[in-house]
Order: structure tokens, then C-alpha cells, then sequence
């Protein structure tokens, strides 16, 4: 029943690693969030004070004088989305060329289940678990916001920054999912996937800092998913659109190729 249901299918075999993944990445982050009070400490300002401009926006720490700043930069800004992109690349990647590397893709597709219809399932399989990802995270720092004092943050903002880094990890997921889905090879997929981060990252926030490549942080998707502080600005249309469009563009590029090559199978 399972393998005429690829949507089922994938999240039952996935179920293990994303639960893992999920504990993970929530408790990463609840346990940065959970450090804002002692950032408020006069010890803490100095130390940071002490500490070169440059040094501080390459790792996205441009504002710790407030829980919203801190939150993103420390929290949504650096290790989460870091995190978030490892597994949705890693997913992504799997989704169709862990079978077909495996050589099991055959005996899938033997079942009545065309390769669009595969691809498109296992695909919404992996946007689940980043989603539930997101919602998780978002759900526990909503917990902690009373206890660690993230004063002028609201209901509103979380909501809008577990879409944004829902969106992101999508963008990561699709990228590996049509490298993967196009190829036949996961190493491929995680090579395309890991390249894009890499330097969306430094586009994000190394780059900038040399005269003339500014320009860089616009073709970002690390700045697609941060601009504009969705925290205390709410969902950011322009950013929320690039990474759904990427998504989308990614995903039908790679159903597409998939749907028309030979199978290593």
C-alpha cells in the first residue's frame, strides 16, 4: 500500500532522520534564544564591543542590542538556517536519487505511479518535514518568549519568520531535488546544493564588505530570507517571492528532466 503512495511512503522512511533533524535544530535554537538575558549583562556589552565590525556581520550579527536583533542574527541569522539547509539539501537530494543510486527506483516505478507524479510527491514529502521543521522552532521561542524576555516580538513576527525560513529551506530542498532529479546522482545534488549555500552566505554577508560587490547580497537567498527583519516587520513580500519562485522554478526543471531521461536503474 506505501509504495502506491509515495507521499506516505517518503515521510515513513524519512520518519526517523526528520525526527531526529527536528529535535536537533529546535533545541539549537531554543538553547541560542535562551541566552538573550545574559546578552543584556554589562560584561557581555564590553566583550562585545571589543570585537571587529567585520568579524561580527560575516557571522550576520548585526544588531545585539535588542531581542528581535538578537534573534536574528544569533537564532534565525546563523546556525538554524545553516541547519535547516544541510537537511533539506540532504533531502533533496535523496528524494530521487537516493533510489535510483540504489538501484530500488525500478521497483518503485513499476507500481502504477508515473515519474511526474513521483517526483512532484516525494518532493511535497521533503517540504513537510522542513515545514514542521519551522513550525516547531517557531512554536517552542513562542514558549520561551515570557521566560527570556524577548520583549517586542510578537505572535505576528515568529509566524512570519518560520514562513520565511520554511521558504528557505524549500528553496535549498528544490535546488538538490533538480540537480538530483536531472542527473541521477546524489553527489551531484549535494555538491550543486552545498556550492549555493556556501556562497549565498558569503554574498549575504562577507561579500558586501569589499567596495563594489554589494551588489552581491541582492542575489542572495540567505538575504531573500532575512532582509527586511521579518521578526519585527512582518512577512517581506519581495524576499517571500524569490524563494517561493526559485522553489517553483526548480521544482518543475527538475520533474521535467526527470520525466524525460534515460534511468540509471
Amino acid at each position: 500500500m506505501l509504495l502506491r503512495d509515495p507521499f506516505t511512503k517518503a515521510l515513513h522512511d524519512a520518519r526517523r532522520s526528520l525526527v531526529g533533524w527536528t529535535v536537533a535544530i529546535v533545541a539549537v535554537g531554543a538553547m541560542y534564544a535562551s541566552f538573550w538575558p545574559t546578552m543584556q549583562t554589562p560584561e557581555m556589552t564590553k566583550a562585545l564591543e571589543a570585537y571587529p565590525e567585520g568579524l561580527l556581520e560575516a557571522f550576520n550579527y548585526s544588531d545585539l542590542t535588542s531581542a528581535a536583533g538578537y534573534l536574528g542574527s544569533a537564532v534565525y541569522g546563523l546556525l538554524v538556517p545553516l541547519l535547516v539547509a544541510v537537511f533539506a539539501i540532504a533531502a533533496g537530494a535523496r528524494a530521487v536519487a537516493g533510489d535510483e543510486e540504489a538501484g530500488t527506483l525500478d521497483l518503485v516505478l513499476a507500481h502504477p505511479v508515473g515519474r511526474a507524479r513521483l517526483a512532484l510527491l516525494r518532493f511535497a514529502a521533503v517540504a513537510v518535514g522542513i515545514v514542521a521543521i519551522a513550525v516547531l522552532l517557531g512554536l517552542a521561542l513562542v514558549g520561551l518568549s515570557g521566560p527570556a524576555e524577548f520583549d517586542g516580538i510578537g505572535a505576528g513576527g515568529f509566524a512570519a519568520m518560520t514562513l520565511h525560513l520554511a521558504l528557505f529551506g524549500m528553496a535549498f530542498a528544490a535546488l538538490a531535488f533538480a540537480v538530483g532529479a536531472a542527473t541521477g546522482r546524489r553527489a551531484a545534488a549535494l555538491g550543486a546544493g552545498a556550492g549555493v549555500a556556501v556562497l549565498g552566505y558569503l554574498a549575504n554577508s562577507v561579500f558586501p564588505q569589499v567596495e563594489g560587490l554589494v551588489w552581491a547580497r541582492e542575489l542572495s537567498p540567505f538575504h531573500w530570507y532575512l532582509g527586511g527583519s521579518p521578526l519585527v516587520d512582518g512577512v517581506q513580500p519581495v524576499g517571500a517571492l524569490l524563494l517561493l519562485g526559485a522553489t517553483g522554478l526548480l521544482v518543475a526543471v527538475g520533474t521535467a528532466a526527470f520525466t524525460r531521461r534515460d534511468l540509471a536503474v
